[in-house]
């Protein structure tokens, strides 16, 4: 895992030294992505630096530096990820007699380049990745992010210059950087918590999408291809569905997904396992101590906060599978401790306040080992979310009523306020009891008048009127959940799912991981996006996912296997840490500050209005703002830090 970065100078104005001190200084930028080297390459006459920040957990000696060429020098590559199938790769590349210097995935790439072509290549290849090719014979440069966006890489125009890089950061580095805001980005990060995919904050500035691959030529003609497509995926698996018994899909997933793991163990640095004792990361965990002839290292997380604490589930989980295991317990202090160093680990507006425990379990994992395994991604894949099952359910039920006695039930619920729903929900018993009951029910007051597109776009949404909130922001972009969308999928769920895969997996849970993860310099690998296992789910019919309001069926026979069915079925949690009553107590002061202030953002992009009267109206306990509150602070407290990237917001105090 690494950080790359680069330029291609399509003016040809830089000298051969000062086009060497761009790329040194990009790949410097990366250097916590990358403790353990870092290099840059240029070829001075196309005008190309590429850099590299290396974290070595393949081949940890100079034969796996990078950039690398090609044995016969035509290829260079600057690649952030890894290639799970390296070692059949490597045969079939030995075979037709490519020599190697040592045994690194990177060098099984670049060679499979020489031989096939890169989209031949990236086409064979499992795993995650994010890298830059160069050919020298055609002088063309070859930017490729893996299927699902497992791993980050943006890219654009600067100053007369094609950039990309692992992290926006490093484009600071550029001569003639100017950064500007786009208003629609802000709008889309305002509405979501985060910035959706294609965009990035900045104008002129894209992610690039999962499964694509962009070619520039020397002289700047850009092409677009996509090798690997969600949407055909969804589309082939649905016209061809297995068509197999319970025994059978159980034994098909249980062996893939061993085979996933199997490839996500190797390394030649100590790895482990994030364990927070529910389905995913349980079946991960069981299939990894299978896999392992002696106990395997797993990690997870806590807070003396019963209702946001999974420590205890997990500890119970280790002590049945017979893993090394290490918790550390959090106290408020602790993790408000993170948020001044926020801005920095997410260098673009990103308002998950999840980001907190999972910077917290990376920190404390990369005490102890280099490489984790996580039970990311299979929600998306094995339809898990409340939404798909328990949401659904009640959403069918509730639409058989009328729409003007909804809208009354509507303003019936929302007309107790969200501290009394929540006083009223501590009369069931703990394990019944869910955590933030006053939103939830607030929230499905908003949904209720709704149909099932509109369901789910209320689900996903923060703040519906964001566009309205950002001057000069344009509307949001709703062909996502146009009719036409929803009619490819048989049935709400699949289409759910589908667009879950699409814009929250790779553009809010994995940029979280990957940003906290990669702060400390630890490597994350999520054996559910492995895109055979992907592809699989995809053929299978929904009863295998979603059984009554119950997700994940098929991924919970075979975590059953593995875990007394008592240690693991249990409300989902998530992974969140009390934000509303922090805003009340400990971090009201700070925010407070921001959001009153007179010069709220000083991009003169915000209407201060609405801001304040939800602030006023958080504080009251009238309504839970949290969400709304806390996406406006990340992005003041980014605004601040990325004009001046050495400050932090210094009025910040925890208690």
């Amino acid at each position: 895992m690494c950080g790359i970065a680069g330029l291609l100078d399509l003016r040809r104005k830089y000298a051969p030294a000062e086009l060497r001190a761009i790329g040194t200084r990009m790949a410097d930028s990366l250097r916590h992505r990358g403790p353990d080297d870092q290099g840059v390459w240029i070829d001075p006459d196309s005008g190309l630096a590429l850099g590299h920040a290396r974290l070595a957990i393949i081949d940890l000696s100079l034969a796996g530096a990078q950039p690398m060429l090609s044995s016969c020098g035509r290829f260079v590559l600057s690649y952030n990820g890894e290639v799970y199938n390296a070692p059949e790769l490597r045969a079939e590349l030995e075979a037709k007699a490519r020599k190697f210097r040592g045994h690194s995935d990177t060098e099984v790439m670049v060679e499979g380049f020489a031989v096939w072509g890169v989209r031949q290549t990236v086409e064979r290849m499992i795993g995650m990745f994010a890298f830059a090719a160069w050919d020298r014979a055609t002088r063309t440069l070859t930017l490729v992010r893996d299927r699902l966006g497992i791993k980050p890489l943006y890219w654009g125009h600067a100053n007369g210059n094609l950039v990309f890089a692992s992290e926006l950061k490093t484009l600071k580095a550029v001569p003639g950087w100017q950064s500007e805001i786009d208003p629609d980005a802000l709008s889309a990060f305002l509405r979501y918590g985060y910035v959706p995919a294609p965009m990035s904050i900045y104008r002129g500035i894209k992610k690039l999408t999962p499964g694509t691959l962009l070619e520039c030529h020397i002289e700047g003609d850009i092409k677009h291809e996509t090798y690997w497509s969600l949407a055909d995926v969804a589309a082939r698996g649905q016209a061809s569905p297995l068509d197999v018994s319970d025994e059978s899909a159980v034994e098909m997933l249980e062996s893939l997904l061993g085979d996933a793991v199997r490839r996500c163990m190797i390394a030649d640095v100590p790895l482990g396992v994030f364990l927070s004792g529910g389905i995913d990361s349980s079946t991960v965990a069981a299939l990894l101590q299978a896999n392992n002839p002696r106990p395997i290292r797993s990690f997870s997380i806590g807070f003396r906060e019963p209702a946001y604490d999974e420590a205890a589930h997990a500890k119970q989980v280790a002590a049945h599978l017979g893993t090394e295991h290490t918790e550390l317990y959090v106290t408020p202090a602790e993790a408000q401790a993170v948020i001044p160093k926020l801005q920095d680990i997410y260098d673009e507006p990103f308002a998950d306040s999840s980001q907190i425990p999972t910077y917290l379990v990376s920190e404390m994992t990369r005490q102890h080992v280099t490489v984790a395994l996580s039970g990311d991604g299979g929600d998306e894949v094995f339809a898990g979310y409340n939404r798909y099952g328990q949401g659904l359910a009640l959403a069918k039920m509730i639409r058989t009523l009328p729409r003007p006695m909804r809208r009354a039930m509507a303003s019936a619920m929302t007309a107790v306020t969200p501290g009394v729903w929540d006083s009223l929900s501590n009369a069931l018993p703990r394990q019944m009891r869910p955590r933030l009951a006053g939103d939830k029910i607030h929230k499905l007051a908003s949904v209720l008048p709704e149909d099932s597109i509109g369901f789910y776009r209320h689900l996903v949404t923060q703040w519906p009127e964001a566009s309205l909130l950002v001057k000069g922001a344009a509307g949001p972009d709703e062909s996502l959940y146009s009719n036409e969308v929803r009619r490819r999928f048989p049935d709400d769920v699949s289409w759910m799912q589908y667009l879950d895969t699409l814009t929250y997996l790779p553009d809010d849970i994995l940029a979280k991981v990957d940003r906290a993860s990669m702060a400390v310099a630890l490597e994350v690998r999520v054996p559910f996006l492995d895109h055979r296992v992907v592809e699989l789910s995809w053929r299978l019919p929904q009863r295998f996912k979603l059984r009554g309001a119950t997700g994940k069926w098929l991924l919970r026979q075979i975590a059953h296997k593995y875990v007394p069915q008592a240690l693991l079925e249990r409300p989902k949690m998530g992974f969140g840490v009390p934000i509303d009553q922090w805003l009340r107590g400990p971090l009201k002061e700070w925010a407070g500050d921001i959001l009153n202030s007179s010069s709220l953002s000083g991009t003169g992009l915000l209407d201060r209005t609405p801001i304040a009267e939800k602030w006023a109206q958080h504080q009251s306990g009238a309504r839970n703002w949290q969400y709304f509150l806390w996406n406006v602070l990340m992005f003041e407290a980014w605004h601040v830090s990325s004009r001046t990237p050495n400050s932090r917001h210094q009025s910040l105090a925890v208690a």
